[in-house]
């Protein structure tokens, strides 16, 4: 269906959830890589966390889009070749599809004025280091920092800041793209190797844009995976400079690739993208990753959602507002339902310690939409039946009752009843 250029929100989200890959068909069995190379061409790219107290980030927005999947597909397309992603800063550190590693050199180019205070450092005051670690890396990569460290003093610090020189100077080599990801250790360490060793030889040989083409490919990457967007998320996907996506912005609307659009009750002007559609309605009923696409920028998700959402696993755990590690649940076209979850691998549990429901948004009109969600009762139901499928990807055998949260007690009575209905055989 084409879009109007005046946007109801349920209409937005449902173009938004559309250019997400949500209202693509589900695999009528194992996901395949082509399942996969679907989902990486609707999302553009997938941030990589290290929390692993469900499951590693990364893995979650296949799940969402897919259902239940072997994560060695994602492993095999990540660190195996024929490659079809290579780790790099994209949103923060990415799985980004590789023929988009052209598109970020400007980035890797700009290492000595861009990365972080420390790698900057060690580029200028250490450069026989940075020398020897390269060398180590082409002698003998792929090598975790922990395998070439010196024996060097540690500064002490904070956890997670408290790097050696030696992986400083990964880390650099790593933003400037000298080495590159060859795959994650068991302890999720970056192994790291020469690009020519991990790349596939077209992208390597693949000529450099310049800057100008490169943010213009970016931003209509972005803008295809965003559906509908304004000008800071078109942004925000690939954490591009404002003064770069402006104009590339403006181009890309007088060539008719973006359309100016406005969203009920968007302040900000929005984008359409040409090859962006609204279908009549979103039949989703799945956790979001935290660190999922279609939660990224909090602005957007408060505007299209509803909902004020941040994860909190770094509140003190007395001031956080839903828990540690929340996932929304994504019911047609709404995130209806926020849930705390740790994966209790020792005990094979799926534990809950809160639970809570989002009130629909303020003036939302459904523009024509059939959309199931709005019934706490429905509600509870297709979030227990999604823990429950969680849980079985997850290798888990049990789902605790939730503990805490306003939508505690109706998702506890759920539970029971699902487990009830899994228990009964068929037919």
């Amino acid at each position: 269906m084409p879009a109007p250029d005046s946007l109801s929100l349920a209409q937005a989200r449902r173009i938004a959830l559309a250019a997400q890959g949500f209202t693509d068909p589900a695999p009528a069995g194992v996901p395949t890589r082509r399942h996969l190379r679907r989902v990486l061409d609707r999302v553009g790219l997938i941030q990589i966390d290290s929390v692993n107290v469900l499951q590693r980030a990364h893995y979650l927005p296949l799940y969402s889009r897919l259902g239940p999947y072997p994560t060695a597909l994602l492993d095999r397309a990540a660190f195996h070749a024929p490659r079809d992603l290579f780790e790099y800063w994209g949103h923060e550190a990415s799985l980004i599809p590789v023929d988009l590693q052209p598109a970020l050199r400007w980035r890797m180019a700009r290492a000595r004025q861009d990365a972080w205070g420390g790698m900057r450092r060690i580029a200028v005051e250490q450069p026989d280091l940075v020398a020897w670690v390269r060398d180590e890396i082409r002698a003998k990569g792929p090598l975790t920092a922990a395998e070439i460290e010196q024996d060097a003093a540690r500064p002490s610090g904070n956890w997670g800041w408290n790097w050696s020189a030696v992986k400083t100077a990964l880390e650099y080599l790593f933003w400037a793209g000298e080495v590159t990801s060859a795959r994650r250790s068991g302890s999720f360490a970056r192994c790291y190797d020469l690009p020519e060793r991990v790349l596939p030889p077209r992208v390597v040989g693949a000529a450099t844009p310049t800057e100008a083409q490169a943010h213009r490919q970016l931003v209509e990457t972005a803008a295809r995976s965003l559906g509908v967007a304004a000008e800071p998320e078109l942004r925000d996907y690939f954490r591009l400079p404002a003064s770069a996506v402006r104009p590339v912005v403006a181009d890309l609307v007088a060539e008719g690739v973006l359309r100016p659009v406005t969203v009920q009750g968007w302040r900000q002007p929005a984008y359409l993208h040409h090859r962006a559609r609204l279908p009549r309605w979103v039949r989703a009923a799945t956790l979001i990753s935290p660190f999922d696409p279609v939660v990224w920028e909090r602005a957007r998700t408060e505007r299209l959602f509803g909902l004020r959402y941040r994860i909190e696993i770094y509140v003190p755990a007395a001031q956080r507002v839903y828990g540690y590690y929340v996932l929304p649940l994504l019911e047609g076209d709404r995130l209806t339902a926020l849930v705390d979850l740790k994966a209790d691998r020792a005990a094979g549990v799926l534990r809950v310690p809160a639970a809570w429901l989002v009130p629909p948004p303020a003036h939302d009109t459904r523009g024509g939409a059939r959309d199931a969600s709005g019934d706490p009762e429905r509600t509870a139901d297709a979030l227990a039946s999604e823990l429950f499928r969680m849980a079985g990807w997850l290798g888990l055998s049990e789902v605790s009752a939730p503990v805490a949260g306003d939508f505690a007690g109706p998702l506890a009575a759920a539970l029971v009843a699902v487990a009830g209905r899994r228990a009964v055989p068929a037919g």
